[in-house]
């Protein structure tokens, strides 16, 4: 009973350090594209996450992007420093595309991860990590194998964006992978129309779609705890605001000038010329960081929990078309005792509000609307 009490003193603390680490924000204005906002939304009093690096804020994580001219497309590398850190993984969505991902088991040896790629190409995208690994190599930054050097250990994910901008051909690659590596820096992550999301959209239950990105974010605690989060939105369903519980992007209406809101076609049983997920042209990839020390079987748990993040802002989620997925990444740099519970709670949040990004600084593209263009963006982040 003592440890029960203290676990929820100790997650209550937690809940109330957020709430000081992180700037409330009142929505301004009217619900946009005729929505209407929730009761409980009358005297809203949301939670920012702090950090304005995004992902990088977390002490020891590197992130390098390489964004295709040829054809709206990418990668996203994230490195770590040394000799790599605990990683895990959560893999909820029924279309996959994945490499390593066994390896991130607990029951399995090896405990270090050095990088993580995610990509656009659909599994073509997934040689995007051939060209982290050798760039690893050349750096001496690896699983140790004796006389033989270092094997690299990068899990990675795919998105799938062959079909946006034409010229599905025109993909990631080895060069890709290496080139993101080579970039990768401590510096602010790049939002939008970058990387991994360069090629992203969302709200594809039929209709119009509108376009995703990649988004990031992070909660930084008084007492040094980092969370943080990075994702490629490239999701069947619509984009809500947890904070809100309006719309964000998603489904068209079918004059395409606002918000459909999939939520309220499904209830209503008739979804008319909509259609449902088709397999293999979705998937949202993202990754949480944290500087706590965690081991492989923590950071796993946390990676799970993170996952709750896509339930809240991506509805609906985790469907047969989307191959959802979340790496999880512990550098312990941080020397507080750490609560896997309050961190993957925490981590929830940071990658609920990285999906609000992802869409919102995204930017129109090849025909394609934007949350920017229909004014829908939330007023915390424009």
């Amino acid at each position: 009973m003592k440890d029960m009490n203290r676990f929820i003193l100790l997650s209550l603390s937690a809940a109330a350090a957020v709430a000081v680490s992180v700037a409330a924000q009142a929505p301004a204005g009217s619900a946009p594209a005729g929505q209407t906002p929730p009761a409980q939304a009358a005297n809203p009093t949301p939670l920012k996450p702090t950090g304005g690096r995004g992902l990088t804020e977390v002490h020891g994580i590197k992130v390098g992007q390489i964004t295709l001219s040829e054809r709206p497309t990418g990668c996203t590398v994230i490195l770590v420093d040394g000799e790599g850190v605990a990683g895990g993984v959560s893999q909820r969505g029924g279309a996959p595309g994945t490499r390593e991902t066994d390896l991130l088991n607990p029951l399995n040896m090896v405990d270090r991860v050095n990088a993580v790629v995610l990509s656009g190409g659909s599994a073509y995208g997934l040689e995007a990590a051939t060209g982290t690994m050798r760039w690893l190599e050349e750096h001496d930054m690896g699983w140790r194998v004796g006389a033989s050097g270092v094997v690299p250990i990068v899990p990675s994910a795919i998105l799938m964006d062959l079909g946006f901008g034409g010229m599905p051909k025109i993909r990631p690659t080895a060069d890709c992978g290496y080139k993101a590596a080579e970039a990768a820096s401590y510096a602010p992550v790049v939002e939008g129309n970058v990387g991994a999301g360069a090629g992203a959209t969302v709200g594809k239950m039929g209709g119009g779609a509108m376009k995703g990105g990649l988004g990031s974010a992070a909660i930084t605690l008084p007492n040094g705890l980092v969370v943080a989060a990075i994702v490629a939105v490239n999701a069947v369903g619509d984009i809500i605001d947890p904070q809100t519980g309006l719309v964000v992007a998603g489904v068209r209406t079918e004059d395409g000038k606002g918000l459909a809101d999939v939520r309220k076609l499904l209830r209503s049983g008739n979804l008319g010329r909509r259609t449902a997920p088709r397999a293999g042209e979705n998937t949202t990839i993202g990754l949480i960081a944290t500087n706590a020390r965690l081991t492989k079987t923590e950071i796993n748990r946390v990676a799970t929990m993170a996952d709750d993040g896509f339930a809240r802002a991506i509805n609906p989620s985790h469907t047969t078309g989307d191959g959802d997925t979340v790496f999880g990444l512990a550098t312990g740099k941080w020397d507080g005792q750490a609560n896997v519970s309050v961190i993957g709670a925490l981590a929830a949040e940071a990658m609920a509000e990285a999906i609000v990004r992802a869409v919102s600084k995204a930017e129109t593209l090849a025909g394609v609307p934007s949350a920017k263009e229909l004014g829908t963006v939330p007023a915390r982040i424009k």
